[in-house]
């Protein structure tokens, strides 16, 4: 029996989100041309051919397009009675890649379906991540204040993750660090927040110093805050404990973690793109897996890891203020970028309409974020509120994040540029991600658990 909440397209979606989703998608698929434009082939009969990528993204927003309006057209209940269901059904598809998934450009994430295309569950798993922490935190016997609910959270979200780097996807797994949007939203404590920006700012520093000056350094600001605090030490001994605690946990993380992780759990082609980062160099002689690797392949020679950035500053370099024009882009045209259909497409926008165009672009994005953000605190039911700042998190952090690669202020670790980048499987969940939110949005007034 239908519901008195039921949706229609004319009342209660946000159709402001509708049309920015089809103009970026419209913008990737251009994009995607511009790269694979051939002057020589009639670009018509290529499209309909279907074997470009620009023609296949086309398809693939077809299908989305469908996929977007079956979800409107759903109950809006179904997500949350289903969410813990779909979450349990992602990771096993995760696992099964394990199994029977396909090995490509080195990341064995994707399983192959009919028609020749390939599914990676890790990109639909952020789907099924979303709406399982939603409902978690929306439970009535959820205390979000507590420790006990963070660490199931945070667990919620750390084993896709695990499975991701396990895949050879540092890209994917770094995506669901995103979801703390939502935990914080919901009333994770700052100084959580505080410790995370604090190892990353500790990472940066053992990258840009040796380690055992590091350490030095670590240990002298120890000893003059004992020195300072001083009587405030002989009323108060568990202020010792405490300052040397942290002091342990700063040298251990130095001397010891952050070498095990380069050295043993990141592949050798990652952690060098980590210091080309900050201008250093990494010897692969110290990673495990890569003097595996090197042996049993027996490569020798291949382009430098800074060759992609490199090759992506010229080319949004070369498009100045105005741009070189649609379809005029020497770096584009002469593919000099590699990989520029999918992680570096954001150079072809660049480099074709320059400074304006890229400014305007991102303005796009920004309006699409705010307008996301709207809908999030309009939101009655914890549910609902949970999963858009979900989704506002994954969307900022890919826009982030990819863009800082292209232009060399983040490591290259594979990440899609939401709804420009080719591929079916990126282009599909951010469409579910962003139909679910308007789907939910629609039935505002409901209270969902």
């Amino acid at each position: 029996m239908p519901s008195q909440y039921d949706n229609n397209f004319s009342k209660g979606t946000d159709l402001a989100v509708i049309v920015l989703y089809m103009l970026m998608a419209c913008i990737g698929i251009l994009a995607i041309f511009m790269v694979e434009y051939n002057p020589n082939s009639d670009w018509a009969t290529s499209f309909i051919s279907g074997k470009t990528s620009y023609s296949k993204q086309f398809f693939f927003l077809i299908f989305c397009s469908f996929v977007g309006v079956f979800i409107l057209l759903m109950d809006s209940k179904v997500f949350t009675a289903l969410a813990n269901i779909l979450f349990a059904g992602g990771l096993l598809l995760m696992l099964a890649t394990f199994l029977i998934g396909k090995e490509i450009n080195g990341s064995k994430s994707w399983i192959p379906i009919a028609g020749g295309f390939n599914l990676q569950p890790a990109e639909l798993c952020k789907i099924f991540t979303a709406l399982a922490l939603a409902k978690f935190i929306s439970r009535p016997e959820t205390d979000f204040t507590k420790f006990k609910s963070h660490l199931i959270a945070g667990s919620m979200i750390a084993l896709p993750a695990i499975l991701s780097i396990g895949q050879h996807e540092l890209g994917l797994a770094l995506v669901y660090s995103a979801f703390i949007f939502a935990m914080y939203r919901e009333g994770l404590p700052p100084v959580i927040l505080i410790i995370l920006l604090s190892f990353a700012i500790l990472v940066i520093a053992t990258l840009l110093l040796e380690p055992t000056l590091l350490s030095i350094i670590l240990t002298a600001i120890a000893v003059l805050l004992l020195l300072y605090l001083g009587k405030r030490l002989k009323r108060n001994k568990q202020l010792i404990i405490f300052i040397i605690g942290i002091w342990m946990v700063c040298v251990g993380t130095v001397r010891f973690a952050v070498p095990y992780i380069f050295n043993n759990v990141f592949e050798c082609y990652q952690t060098t793109r980590i210091y080309s980062m900050v201008g250093k160099e990494y010897d692969c002689g110290l990673n495990t897996k890569a003097t595996a690797s090197f042996v049993e392949s027996g490569k020798k020679s291949r382009k430098p890891d800074d060759y992609n950035v490199k090759q992506s500053k010229i080319a949004i370099g070369s498009g100045g203020f105005w741009g070189r024009g649609f379809l005029k882009g020497t770096q584009t045209r002469g593919k000099y970028v590699p990989e520029q259909n999918t992680d570096f497409i954001f150079t072809s926008i660049g480099e074709a309409f320059g400074f304006v165009g890229t400014f305007t672009f991102l303005g796009l994005y920004l309006f699409f974020l705010f307008r996301l953000i709207r809908i999030a605190e309009r939101q009655r039911s914890t549910f609902s509120r949970v999963y858009a700042y979900s989704v506002i998190g994954i969307f900022f952090f890919h826009i982030a994040v990819n863009i800082s690669m292209t232009i060399g202020l983040f490591p290259v670790v594979g990440i899609p540029l939401p709804l420009i980048s080719y591929g079916g499987s990126s282009l599909l969940t951010f469409t579910a991600l962003v139909f679910i939110l308007l789907r939910l949005d629609a039935d505002r007034q409901m209270v969902l658990r």
